[in-house]
């Protein structure tokens, strides 16, 4: 199959893939359509929002129109690395034989990940950086295609531990779930309170997402696109000649060149998923938000006077 052909299967794929989804997640679009977006860029996710907005029957149902296998780990303050990556026993022959954890699928749901100390965070690090882990000196390989989604609970703080910038930084996506509108939340109530039980298909293989985030990799990038990211990743940065006033003001911190990369990456499937065989600078527009928002980092002023990242983010365009 050609390239061109590929990207306009992704095209009908796609929407096929959220109108699956759709079956059972009540609205939601744009959070649907970010997750995808990570999953042909070969990126994770982390989704902030407050308890009861479907998080995990959402990505449950992604990884099933999907073709993959999915598990979820709930984060507790007492979960050690061993819990996740698995661990060595003796067998009846006495030889050491290794139990897989939970982080072996293609999807995982890391729910809750700042409830769990910084030793068990880091494990997953290994896995989202280079799809293996290590147990015991034995170095594993991770079935790819392979995702992590991790939620954070914005509102109860007490007893977390907070992501560090390093670690959030792998993160292509940060996606932020609102409470759904009115009808929306009727519609969600009549659904769930009845005895109809939703079919999802799996539309795809795991070889099938493998094969399209290639096709995506190899589409080409105009020089000035790429200079437009780049660009837009230095005006985060207080002390860079590009910054503005309103960032020297408000940020502390800005975005690392690993948000360039991801915005040229996200911004190659946002085209192709549009049927579009390269990318434009509405394209790199349309995924900044997700991409910078948890790489900049706000300093007193900005929370004192009710500023968020996607204001900050906004004033760079």
């Amino acid at each position: 199959m050609s390239d061109v052909v590929a990207i306009q299967e992704l095209v009908q794929r796609q929407n096929a893939l959220k109108q699956e989804i759709a079956k059972v997640i009540v609205g939601q679009d744009e959070v649907v359509h970010q997750i995808i977006l990570s999953i042909f860029s070969g990126g994770h996710a982390l989704l902030v929002g407050v308890p009861g907005l479907a998080k995990t029957l959402m990505v449950n149902t992604i990884a099933q129109a999907l073709g993959l296998d999915f598990k979820r780990i709930q984060f507790t303050p007492d979960l050690m690395p061993s819990d996740i990556l698995g661990s060595e026993i003796l067998d009846e022959t006495r030889n050491f034989k290794f139990i897989k954890g939970p982080i072996f699928s293609n999807i995982i749901l890391a729910d809750e990940i700042n409830r769990t100390p910084p030793k068990t965070q880091a494990a997953l690090l290994e896995a989202m950086q280079e799809r293996a882990v290590t147990v015991a000196g034995h170095h594993y390989k991770l079935d790819l295609p392979y995702f992590v989604l991790a939620t954070q609970n914005p509102i109860e703080q007490e007893g977390t531990y907070p992501l560090p910038e390093a670690q959030l930084d792998r993160f292509m996506f940060a996606i932020k779930l609102d409470y759904p509108s009115f009808q929306e939340e009727v519609d969600v109530v009549k659904a769930t309170t009845s005895n109809l039980k939703p079919v999802v298909n799996a539309l795809f293989t795991a070889q099938e997402i493998i094969d399209f985030q290639n096709v995506i990799r190899k589409i080409p990038v105009a020089d000035n696109v790429i200079e437009y990211a780049v660009s837009l990743v230095s005006k985060t940065r207080p002390d860079n000649i590009l910054a503005n006033d309103f960032v020297k003001t408000y940020i502390d911190w800005g975005a690392g060149p690993r948000a360039s990369q991801n915005l040229i990456l996200a911004a190659k499937t946002n085209a192709a998923m549009n049927g579009k065989f390269s990318p434009d600078i509405e394209d790199v527009q349309a995924v900044a938000t997700g991409i910078l928002r948890h790489r900049i980092v706000k300093n007193y002023k900005a929370d004192a006077e009710g500023i968020s990242e996607e204001e900050i983010i906004k004033k760079l365009f």
